[in-house]
Parts: structure tokens; sequence; C-alpha cells
């Protein structure tokens, strides 16, 4: 039987934001009821464009902001009643760019003890078995141990990121975007060397993505985000042979291909991003979906299940 590592009940997350001297504030809502559950050693993909929430989640997972409104739990606990230090050694971060999320003045083997250090995790021998064994596992030769980031390549300072992230042997990594900054040669490394560390630490991934490609390679479940909202929620293969959602279908139509002569592809997403300070009545993606009817433009779609997951359109059966 799964169990569940992480969960989300109608977590939602507000902002207020300054309109000018004159005006009272508004309320930017970034996350809007969204229920999630991340169950042992899968790879949970949450995708969609930037705005849609994503990386708000990845901080409440974190603890770095407190939800407004719902509950996130580790193993059943909620994470507003477990110490900041216990959610530290079982979830950790790999960040988007490994060299804003580095200290540049620090060496290698600094920056990989940093977490052994806060925690008060063994002596100075220990930490330094545990730096060595972590060069070896995530691939780094030991005469860069001295090194600091700005010596490094992107891939390696990844590396090195992903290094610090396991030294404390985590159950979770909370990964958002962490090959976006990369070249697309490395970011295959990267993403073979997370899979082969996942079945080797038997880790959890919560996987954060506006690449496609990117997670049809590495994710065993995904969540699709739109303007904060979970649209669609399925099994990999599902979601990518047969997608329900408009906004999903549009997000699987506008992947590049190889092929010159196809041309860019066409997404069928008519307009721009709404302001999320002012969404759309009814169905939030109603006035970019060519579907759309009237209804939609009234009528907020329920979650409707099916065979693999669910799916929030009100258009879903016809």
């Amino acid at each position: 039987m799964s169990e569940t590592v992480l969960e989300l009940s109608g977590v939602c997350k507000t902002y207020p934001i300054s309109q000018g001297m004159f005006r009272p504030k508004a309320t930017l809502t970034a996350v809007n009821g969204v229920s999630l559950k991340v169950e042992r050693g899968e790879v949970f993909a949450l995708v969609g464009e930037s705005g849609s929430g994503k990386s708000t989640i990845a901080r409440m997972l974190l603890g770095l902001t407190p939800p407004s409104a719902g509950e996130i739990l580790i193993s059943g606990v909620p994470i507003a009643k477990t110490n900041r230090r216990k959610v530290a050694r079982r979830i950790q971060p790999v960040f988007q760019d490994p060299y804003s999320s580095l200290n540049p003045r620090k060496t290698i083997a600094d920056l990989i003890a940093l977490p052994l250090v806060v925690h008060k995790i063994g002596d100075h021998a220990e930490r330094q078995s545990r730096i060595s064994h972590m060069l070896d596992v995530v691939g780094l030769p030991k005469r860069l141990i001295d090194a600091t980031p700005d010596q490094l390549s992107g891939g390696q300072r990844q590396r090195v990121a992903i290094a610090r992230a396991l030294v404390m042997r985590p159950e979770v990594l909370i990964c958002d975007e962490p090959t976006s900054a990369l070249d697309v040669s490395v970011q295959a490394q990267i993403l073979n060397l997370l899979l082969d560390l996942k079945n080797e630490f038997g880790l959890t991934y919560f996987f954060i993505s506006h690449n496609l490609a990117v997670i049809e390679h590495i994710a065993d479940r995904v969540a699709v985000m739109y303007l904060g909202r979970v649209v669609e929620e399925r099994r990999r293969a599902g979601l990518f042979e047969d997608a329900c959602h408009p906004y999903t279908q549009a997000l699987l139509e506008s992947v590049l291909t190889p092929d010159p002569s196809l041309g860019l592809p066409e997404n069928g997403l008519g307009g721009s991003f709404p302001n999320p300070i002012s969404p759309p009545s009814g169905c939030a993606f109603h006035p970019r979906c060519a579907r759309a009817e009237s209804r939609c433009k009234v009528d907020s779609p329920p979650p409707r299940e099916i065979a693999d997951g669910f799916a929030s359109c009100l258009l879903l059966n016809r």
C-alpha cells in the first residue's frame, strides 16, 4: 500500500498588493484551493506557465512561507506544527539557478557541509567523510573540493547544489526548475543523475517545470496549474497520450518539434495570461479557450474524476 509523504489540502496563498497611495490594497491569489497528494518514492511533477503558482507551492512545502488557508501535511503531520529544523531534515530544495543559490565566497566543501554545520550533525572528520562521499555520488572529482562556484561550470554547480541537498539524507527533494538554466546536453545529464539518485537513496521528488519534455522524461504523475488552480492531474502516460483539459492540450501542442519542416507550433491559446489580481469569472481559462461556451464565463468547473486522475472542465464529457 502506498504511503502519502506530502499532502496539500485546500491550500490557498494570497498577498496584499499596493495600488497607489489613494487606492485600497488589492489581493493577489497566487494559489487557490489546491489539494494534492505525493506518494513515497514517486516523481510528482507540477507544470504550468510562469505566474501559475508553482514556485509559491514549493516555498510553502519548504516551510518558507505559510499558507493563507488550508493545510500542508508531512506524513500526516501538519507542517505548521512541525519544527522548522525537522522539516529541513526531511525536505530539501534544489533551485533553478545553481550560481545564485551557492555562496560565491565559499568552497565546495563548505557549501556541501553547511547543512551539517547548521544542524550540528557529526564532527569534523565525519563531515569530511560525508562531503567526500557526496562528491562521488554526484559525479564530481575530489580535486574540486577547495574550488569556489565561479570555477565550476553550470552543470557542476548544480551537482554541488544536489550534493548539498542530499548530505543530510532527506526523504523529499523539491526541485524547482532544476535544469532550466543549463545547456540542453547538460540538462539530460542532470535529469539522469536525479533519476539514479532517486533509486539509490529512495527519494521522493516534487518536480516543478514548464518544460514538458523534461516532465515526460522524469515524472510518474503530473499536475497542471493555471492561475493558482490545478486544472488536471493524471498519470504521465495518460496525460501525454490523451490530455483532457483544453489548457493541457494547448501546452502539449506548444512543444517544439525537431522537424524543421513543421515550423513553429500553434498552441491555440487566445489572448494573454490574465491578471491574477482580477481573474476572470467562471472558468479562469475561458478567455483563452477556443472551445469556451457561455456557461464557462459563469460557472466555475469542479474537478471531475477520470480513470487515472481528474480534470476541471465543464466540457469534459462533450
